[in-house]
Order: C-alpha cells, then structure tokens, then sequence
C-alpha cells in the first residue's frame, strides 16, 4: 500500500443522504432490531464516519465491538475491519450477522423444533379444558390472572386462575436448569443483583423446564450457523420469558384518559423484577423472536454471509478482509503491527453507564461461555469488582497509547462517548498529552436511535452520545481541512482541546 495523505472530501454518497439520518437516525429495524444489547448505537453514524475517513480496503478497528452492527457496515463498504470486544455473548452475536444462515433453512430448523419439543411446552400452559394459556399475571408470589390467545373466532379470553392452574405450576417451580452453567453476579443494586442471584430468581422453574428443552434441541443440531442462530434466538427472547416482564397499568392516566387495562411491557432495567408482572408463554415468546429473524434475513440486499476469522493476523497476512476477536482490547491490540489502522471507531465503555458483562450474564449463561470480569473496563457500582474511576481512566489511557501506536499517519481516531460525571472523561481529556501525535479536531452530538432506561434515567444523564474525532497528523493544515468538511454538519464543534 503506498504511504498516500488521506484526503477528507466527504464521499459523494453523503449528499444523497440526509443529514437528519445520522444525527436523528431511525428506530432499530432489520438486523438491528433482532437483538437487544445494552448501549447499542445507530448503524448511520457507524456507516458515515467510515465512508468519510476511510477508503476501500482500508483498515477501521473497533475495539468495543458491543453489538456487532458496525461489522457489516463494514463489509458492505468494502473495508478491512478487526473487531473486538471481551463479552463472548458480543462476539457470538457478531458471527451470526457475518453468517446468516439462509431463510428457508432456518424456517426448517425452526419447524422441527417446532416439532420436538413445542407439544412437551404446551402441556406446561395447559388450562382444564385443553386451551394453552399465552400469559399470566402475578402479584408478588400470587397468581392474579391468566389469558388466552383469541382461537375459533373468539377475543382473547381474560380468566380467573383455578386450582388446576396453581398446581400445574407448582409441579414445575423447583426446576434446576441442566443446560445452563451457574450465574455469577456481584452486589450491584445499581442493576438490582446480589452474589446470591440465582436463575430461579430471575424465572419461574416451569419457564425454566421449557428454556431447558429448547436449549437442549438446539445444542444437538449439527449445523453450526443454525445452531448459533436457535442459540441467539433464545437470547433475544430471554428477557420476555422472564419475571421482569413489567405489567404497565394506568396507561393514558397523566392525560385524563385511563383505559383501565393491564397491557404487556417487556424486560426494560437491569434485573429488576416487579412485583406486578406477566409470565409469557415460552415458545410463544421464542417464535416471535424467531419470525423477526426470518423477516430480517429476508430483507437483506446482499450477501448473508461475510467471510471472517478469528485471527487478528489474517487481516494483514491472507486475503481475509474481516477479524473478529474474543478478549480485552489491549490484550489484543498488543497483537497489532504499528500504523497499520486507518480508522479507530468505537463506542468504548463510558464510565459506570453500562456494566456490560454483568448485564450480559445472562446470556452469556444460556451460551455456556465463560466471562472474564477481571479484565473488563469499566467502573462498576458493584465495589467488589474494584472498578474505580481510577481504574478505568488508568486502562482507558493505556488503551489510548495504544490507539496512537497502531493508527497510520493522518489516520483518524473516533470516539463516541457521553458521561454525566466530569472524572469519567478525563483520560480523554489528557489524549493529546498521552497519545504523542494524536490532535483533537471537534465533536458533534448524536442522538439516540432508541432511549434506554439504565443510561438515561439518573439525573443529570446527557441525552445524547458526543462524537469526538482525533486525528495522528503534525499537520495544523490536515486539522482545518477535517474541521472546515464537518462544519457542515448542524452542532459541529471544533477545538484546540475537549477541556
């Protein structure tokens, strides 16, 4: 590759989109809206900033790979990219949108799942007249109400529970789980855990029995794509099978118009479990999820499958173009030659917003994938974990030098970020100290695609995310160029500094 400047003319295609798509992007849909991931962000700023910065073939690094979005932007534009991130429930989900399995295959694995076990399930929602209960209503430890789907014509049916009702539940509430390794959670009240949260906490035993008989299927089908594909499913569904699913009432009461019905929320804070809340019917809650998948796949213009490996060093000695990598950042950007990135972009941990693995846990479970919590940045409110903001702005700088290391001349480093507590961004503040070349050019702001109730809710939260663009050049000329191309967007703001 010849050692030619980069230039920062925005791309043609930026003109064709509207600049209210990066900075008000849609709702996740697609793809994006298969899975729920903490903090996951919009897929039109990751696939901007790479069209702007970077050429094709051109290597962009994200170092917090989070939900994985960005990998196929990636590919779609045609550049090199090494994704990192040490959450193996990140990585997992990442392969699964590098390959896809196709519709029609997925449909068959579906319906003979389908086949084996959904008859055993439904023995589990049975009412005493043979009728398959969708959900019921708790209180605490007791059973308010239970209700049908609509079937033969007939509107969905809201019943009083009966005693057949009670024990049927009670035969399944002492399950143990046989193909789920043990949660590990810390004192975190911050997300509503203790050391002695069990899965039985977090689920009644007869959703257990039921996830376990899902999973058990799953885990002998031979295809791996498929499998990955069932597994993930199962993830994406955790949450609605959950206790957590809240039960919203009152709805309309703040406008004078109380519609006096119980609806169906969903699994929205940590791992809070309220005292009123729905138990949803598992494969119910699992083909949904299923058919959003089938949809997704279905929608894709392109490939369903992007070459990757899980070599670092493939992206620099094979004609592999995309590297994905389970571990902490550092550990694995040690592996890295000097200049050899183009572009850095990530959305790292910002502060103590997001305990990612501890919020993963729970997935990570249902996958039987080890969590390493020791190597993890991140401040935590759980202190026995240690994660100190002087911890984190300590890791957090060292990853930075190293940034400054692998980034090529007149390379860009991208950061998106937003942290309420001002010690939160002081690594970031000293970049240009610590990282010997690197210079702060500006920032704009962008908004979310969809709010999350564990970032933005404590008062104070900024509502929304900072991009802030660094770049390794000793040229005061290349800073003015990249300042006077992203003036144009609204809110843009340049500086000699972030202070």
């Amino acid at each position: 590759m010849k050692n030619e400047q980069l230039k920062f003319d925005f791309d043609p295609r930026f003109s064709e989109v509207p600049i209210h798509s990066v900075l008000k992007p849609n709702a996740y849909k697609g793809l994006a809206g298969f899975h729920k991931y903490w903090g996951k962000k919009p897929t039109e700023c990751w696939n901007f900033l790479i069209t702007q910065l970077t050429r094709e073939n051109e290597l962009v690094i994200d170092p917090f790979l989070g939900s994985g979005l960005i990998t196929r932007e990636a590919a779609d534009l045609k550049r090199r990219f090494i994704g990192i991130d040490i959450n193996p429930f990140s990585v997992e989900l990442t392969k699964l949108f590098m390959e896809l399995p196709q519709a029609n295959e997925y449909k068959k694995a579906l319906a003979a799942l389908r086949d084996e076990v959904k008859h055993e399930i439904d023995a589990c929602y049975m009412l005493s007249d043979g009728r398959i209960a969708s959900h019921y209503l708790w209180e605490g430890d007791s059973l308010k109400l239970i209700w049908c789907k609509p079937c033969n014509g007939r509107k969905k049916e809201e019943l009083p529970p009966s005693e057949f009702d009670v024990e049927l539940f009670q035969k399944h509430s002492r399950y143990q789980p046989e193909n789920m390794r043990a949660l590990s959670f810390f004192d975190n009240s911050r997300i509503n855990t203790s050391k002695n949260l069990t899965i039985n906490d977090l689920f009644t035993g007869r959703a257990l029995r039921n996830i376990d008989s899902i999973l058990y299927s799953v885990k002998k089908h031979s295809d791996i794509l498929l499998r990955r594909a069932l597994s993930l499913t199962l993830t994406a569904s955790l949450g609605q099978m959950s206790n957590m699913v809240f039960a919203v009432t009152h709805r309309g009461k703040t406008s004078g118009r109380n519609s006096g019905k119980t609806e169906v929320g969903s699994w929205v804070i940590g791992y809070w479990r309220p005292k009123l809340h729905f138990e949803i019917n598992v494969w119910n809650c699992f083909e949904n999820k299923a058919k959003k998948l089938i949809k997704a796949i279905s929608e894709l213009n392109g490939s369903t499958s992007v070459r990757y490996s899980e070599n670092v060093s493939d992206v620099f000695n094979t004609d592999v173009k995309i590297a994905l990598s389970e571990g902490d950042a550092k550990s694995v950007f040690a592996q890295l030659p000097d200049s050899c990135a183009r572009l850095i972009l990530t959305d790292p941990p910002h502060g103590d917003r997001i305990p990612y693995l501890e919020l993963s846990e729970m997935w990570n479970s249902v996958l039987g994938k080890p969590v390493d919590f020791e190597q993890e940045i991140v401040i935590s409110n759980a202190k026995e974990r240690g994660k100190t903001t002087e911890n984190y702005n300590e890791s957090i700088s060292e990853f930075l030098v190293e940034c400054g290391r692998v980034m090529t001349n007149d390379g860009c480093l991208a950061i998106i970020f937003n942290a309420k507590k001002k010690d939160h961004w002081n690594s970031l503040e000293s970049i240009e100290k610590i990282t010997p070349g690197l210079r702060y050019a500006g920032c704009f702001p962008m908004n979310y695609s969809a709010g999350s109730v564990v970032q933005d809710n404590r008062k104070g939260g900024l509502k929304q995310d900072y991009i802030l663009l660094f770049c390794k050049t000793d040229s005061e000329k290349k800073i003015s160029e990249i300042r006077r191309k992203f003036s144009s967007l609204p809110n843009w703001k340049d500086g000699s500094s972030l202070q």
